[in-house]
C-alpha cells in the first residue's frame, strides 16, 4: 500500500488554518477537510502485522525465547505493529501442565511484555496457565500485551482438542474477548477453535473485524488449516491472521503456512514451511468497505426451524 504524506504546501496550508481572521472559500474548506482526514488516517493506514512462525523447541522456554529474539533481531518492526506468536509459543503443544504452566515469575508473559516494550508493538502470544478452580488442569491462553507493556486481555481456548487429549489436561474457556488495534476490533482465538464457525459469528455480532488464530496445527491436516482460515474470512467479511509453528515435536510434524487473509478471502501474505517472520501491511478500511459493498452479514436470519424426519408416507409433503 502506498503511504500518504503531506507536502510542504499542504503543511503551511494546515498551519495557517488556525488564523481566526482568515476568510475561507468553500473550496478551501473542502481542501482543509480532506487534509485533516488524511492526516488523522496516517496513523492507522500504515498497519503492519508480523507473524512469528517459530520452530518451537519442545518444553524449552529458554531456547524458544532465544530463538524468537534472534528471529526478531534481524527485522525492523514498525512501532505500533501487531506481533503474533504461535499457540504455546515457548513450550510446544505439551500436555505436561506441571512442567509448562506459568509459575509466579510469569516467564512467558514477562518475556512478551519485554518484546512489546522493546519493539513498541502489540504482542499476541500463547501461554499455559494453571486453572484456579481445578489446579491439576491447565488453561491454554492467548495473552495480549500493548506497546507500553500492560496486559490488555487474555483469552482461554474455548475448545480443547479432545482428539489429541487436550481436554483431559486443560479446562475450556467460556468467554470470547476483544481488543482494539489500529482502528480495528480484534478477536484472538486458538487452533482447534478454527473448526467452530459459531464462535466467529458471535464475535462478529459483538464488533469483531479481525481474527487472530494462533496454532500448533499439524502437517497431516494442512488443507483443513488453509481452507478454514479462508472460509472464516469470507463468511465473516473480516481479516483473519493465522499463525502456525514449524518443525516437529514428539508427536507431529508442523507445516508452517502462516497466513494473512483479507475480508474477501484473498491471501495478503503466506509463509512457507520454515521458521520465518512474515510481515505484511493491511488496510483497516477494507473491512467496512467490503461489508458496505456486499452486505451479506445484513441478510442473516435468526434460528431456522427444522422439520422432523417423516416416518410415514402420509407425512411427506406433497
Amino acid at each position: 500500500m502506498q503511504k500518504k504524506c503531506i507536502g510542504n504546501d499542504s503543511y503551511h496550508f494546515l498551519r495557517n488554518a488556525g488564523n481566526r481572521t482568515a476568510k475561507w472559500e468553500p473550496n478551501q474548506i473542502n481542501r482543509l477537510t480532506r487534509l485533516v482526514l488524511m492526516t488523522l488516517s496516517k496513523g492507522i493506514l500504515d498497519m503492519k502485522i508480523a507473524c512469528a512462525q517459530l520452530e518451537i523447541a519442545w518444553e524449552s522456554p529458554g531456547k524458544n525465547m532465544t530463538r524468537l529474539s534472534s528471529l526478531l533481531a534481524g527485522s525492523i518492526l514498525s512501532p505500533g505493529a501487531l506481533l503474533v506468536l504461535p499457540e504455546m509459543a515457548l513450550t510446544g503443544f505439551s500436555m505436561a501442565v506441571e512442567r509448562t504452566a506459568e509459575d509466579a515469575t510469569q516467564t512467558a508473559a514477562s518475556f512478551y511484555r519485554n518484546l512489546a516494550i522493546q519493539h513498541k508493538v502489540t504482542v499476541v502470544g500463547g501461554v499455559t496457565e494453571r486453572s484456579v478452580s481445578a489446579p491439576h488442569l491447565g488453561r491454554n491462553e492467548a495473552v495480549v500485551i500493548e506497546p507500553g507493556g500492560a496486559e490488555t486481555t487474555r483469552y482461554c481456548k474455548t475448545h480443547p482438542f479432545s482428539f489429541g487429549g487436550e481436554s483431559n489436561h486443560f479446562e475450556p474457556g467460556n468467554r470470547l474477548v476483544l481488543f482494539r488495534w489500529g482502528g480495528l476490533t480484534v478477536c484472538p482465538l486458538i487452533c482447534y477453535d478454527l473448526r467452530f464457525p459459531e464462535i466467529f459469528r458471535s464475535a462478529v455480532d459483538n464488533g469483531a473485524e479481525m481474527f487472530v488464530v494462533i496454532a500448533n496445527w499439524p502437517t497431516r491436516r494442512l488443507e483443513h488449516w488453509t481452507t478454514l482460515l479462508r472460509a472464516r474470512a469470507i463468511e465473516n467479511q473480516a481479516y483473519v491472521v493465522g499463525v502456525n509453528r514449524s518443525g516437529s515435536d514428539p508427536k507431529n510434524e508442523y507445516p508452517g503456512r502462516s497466513m494473512i487473509i483479507d475480508p474477501q478471502g484473498r491471501t495478503v501474505a503466506e509463509a512457507g514451511p520454515d521458521e520465518t517472520l512474515l510481515i505484511a501491511e493491511i488496510d483497516p478500511t477494507a473491512v467496512n468497505t467490503w461489508r458496505a459493498q456486499f452486505p451479506a452479514l445484513k441478510d442473516r436470519r435468526g434460528p431456522i426451524a427444522v422439520s422432523p424426519i417423516p416416518t410415514t408416507l402420509s407425512q411427506i409433503p406433497a
